[in-house]
């Protein structure tokens, strides 16, 4: 899953980075609201951590830019925690979520699980599908209540992408644009590699390939 976070605080910024990275996200930032607002209008991001608070366009008129024009990515806004009237109008605006600053990371990655099932159209809690279930903290799976097998980096990026989506056609450069990040030019082979790494985890099953279009997840009807 690919996120942008849009916060002018570098230190925060970077910092949201690295834990969100290890926590299996590729993350792209901007640290003002024009370069923000350009990459949530041209790239193809999961969700958006938002501040209102920024140089050069505020927060608020980024998200009110991309809900006009129909761009309906789940957004988590960053706000004071007493600016109440920040977040009614973020809401107002069309956020989906807020968080008041400061906060600890932990609670803002189960707000993001949490709004991915819900724009996923997923169960909350443990992700499964088939008989396979992913443990989003540790980064394991597990298949039919067997023992855990702890997954790579890419590998984690690519089974949750899969699940949070099953039943749908997901082409390799839609793969690509969800497990890496926009300064990143992954070669198309190289999902492949790790789509046939998944089907020995898995099982060659769950993972269809159809030709010319993309690979499905689940199991065949």
């Amino acid at each position: 899953m690919r996120l942008l976070i849009v916060e002018d605080d570098l230190n925060l910024s970077n910092s949201l980075k690295v834990d969100l990275g290890a926590a299996g996200f590729a993350v792209d930032t901007a640290l003002d609201g024009e370069q923000g607002e350009f990459l949530g209008s041209t790239e193809n991001y999961d969700l958006v951590i938002l501040d209102l608070g920024l140089p050069k366009m505020p927060g608020l008129e980024v998200l009110k830019h991309w809900r006009d024009a129909g761009n309906h990515m789940p957004v988590i806004i960053l706000t004071s925690r007493d600016a109440w009237h920040e977040k009614v109008d973020g809401f107002k605006a069309g956020a989906d979520d807020y968080l008041g600053k400061p906060f600890h990371t932990q609670e803002l990655l189960a707000r993001i699980q949490a709004l991915l099932k819900r724009s996923y159209r997923q169960n909350q809690g443990a992700l499964t599908v088939a008989g396979v279930e992913l443990n989003e903290e540790l980064q394991t799976v597990t298949i039919n209540g067997a023992q855990a097998i702890n997954l790579t980096a890419i590998e984690f990026k690519l089974l949750r992408c899969f699940m949070l989506q099953p039943g749908k056609i997901l082409s390799k450069a839609h793969l690509g644009e969800h497990v890496y990040e926009c300064d990143s030019d992954p070669d198309s082979n190289v999902i492949e590699v790790y789509i046939n790494r998944l089907r020995r985890i898995v099982g060659n099953e769950l993972i269809q390939t159809r030709r010319g279009q993309g690979y499905v997840f689940g199991p065949q009807s």
